[in-house]
């Protein structure tokens, strides 16, 4: 899978940018804030149909313009797409795929597949459960369509069962339904993240071996809310029924798979608790570059790669690492110029340089 042309039209400080990406690495440097994470931002949007910066999309619209466009277009094995994208300055949206406007997100989801490692990346190992789970969301719904599904519809109930629980004069039986309906989409989602989590550990041991030259071993340990068993479903019911009198004094559900967590330990260790900075560090980009792997055998190709300002963070083996292992896949990097990248790349690539919204490249 490679990105070929990227358009902009008056987005973040991008009046207008007509572009083709290199095959293989391409490097975007410049100082900060002249628009170098803002091209990554672009790709994201056209993968997942959002930022990963902001919630209000209409912050996208360059300032004083009505609307911005994004276009992009997808070299694929099997067929080649092409992703056209308005943002109006009141957030509103309209997404087409080959020309054809898409009516839900899901189906723009698995369009562009997409692995991005950024500085916040190590927030997933050392913050709240939602980070982690939102890690596995987002990758799993790039390759399974009904595991998005699932997510929307289950994320629906819980906000449903929640308004519920906080009258008091609610209708009990309409508690049940919306208990069924929460257990069959969430044991889909607690399956795929387990199976999603059992892919990790497969891929991830001889990442982490190499990264580590041998002397640490990685886990990953799905932590469900109710304990994985043959009579799952049941047990899930009963627990919901079990918390229902708790349920109601909290106004919120306290069972199910939006309280999902999952462990990594390196040696043994809970690295959140207990890891340095260093294994840290090691542990997201075992996770990122596992999924490279598993995008790769369920997709039967490579998704692109983006690595926003992560060169400057790592030390010299870790830097050798991703630079080593992006041969074969299109990948887009920001820096600021200062870690000399090109002493370290030797395959095909390509140097854009930014200076408030504007580009320059040569080939090299």
């Amino acid at each position: 899978m490679r990105i070929n042309g990227l358009t902009l039209q008056n987005f973040r400080n991008y009046k207008e940018l007509n572009m083709d990406l290199g095959n293989g690495v391409n490097v975007f440097q410049g100082e900060n804030a002249q628009g170098k994470t803002n091209v990554l931002e672009a790709m994201y949007f056209c993968a997942f149909g959002r930022s990963h910066r902001t919630s209000k999309d209409k912050e996208l619209v360059r300032w004083g313009e009505d609307s911005a466009r994004i276009k992009l277009h997808i070299e694929r094995e099997r067929l080649d797409k092409d992703i056209d994208i308005f943002i109006l300055n009141d957030g509103k949206k309209s997404i087409g795929v080959n020309k054809i406007r898409i009516k839900k997100m899901g189906d723009l989801i698995g369009v562009l597949n997409i692995v991005m490692f950024s500085p916040e990346d190590l927030k997933i190992v050392k913050e709240s459960p939602s980070l982690r789970r939102k890690f596995l969301d987002m990758e799993i719904s790039q390759l399974d369509r009904k595991y998005y599904n699932a997510l929307v519809s289950y994320n629906k109930v819980l906000n449903e069962r929640n308004s519920l629980m906080k009258n008091k004069r609610m209708d009990r039986n309409m508690i049940d339904v919306y208990d069924h309906q929460l257990v069959d989409s969430g044991l889909y989602i607690m399956k795929q993240r387990m199976n999603y989590i059992r892919m990790l550990n497969s891929k991830g041991k001889d990442i982490h071996h190499e990264i580590t030259s041998g002397r640490e071993n990685v886990e990953f340990i799905y932590v469900p809310s109710v304990p994985y068993s043959e009579s799952m479903k049941d047990d899930f019911l009963m627990n919901l029924s079990k918390n229902r009198e708790k349920d109601m004094e909290k106004g919120n559900t306290s069972v199910g798979t939006h309280r999902d967590d999952f462990i990594i330990n390196i040696n043994g260790v809970d690295v959140r608790s207990y890891g340095s900075q260093g294994q840290q560090r090691t542990a997201v980009l075992t996770m990122k570059f596992a999924s490279l792997g598993i995008i790769k055998d369920i997709k039967g190709e490579y998704p692109v790669l983006l690595l926003d300002d992560v060169l400057s963070e790592l030390d010299l083996s870790r830097k050798k690492f991703i630079l080593k292992s992006i041969e074969n896949i299109q990948t887009v990097i920001t820096c600021t110029g200062v870690e000399n990248i090109e002493d370290y790349l030797t395959g095909d690539y390509r140097l854009f340089n930014v200076t408030d919204g504007s580009l320059t490249w040569k080939e090299d």
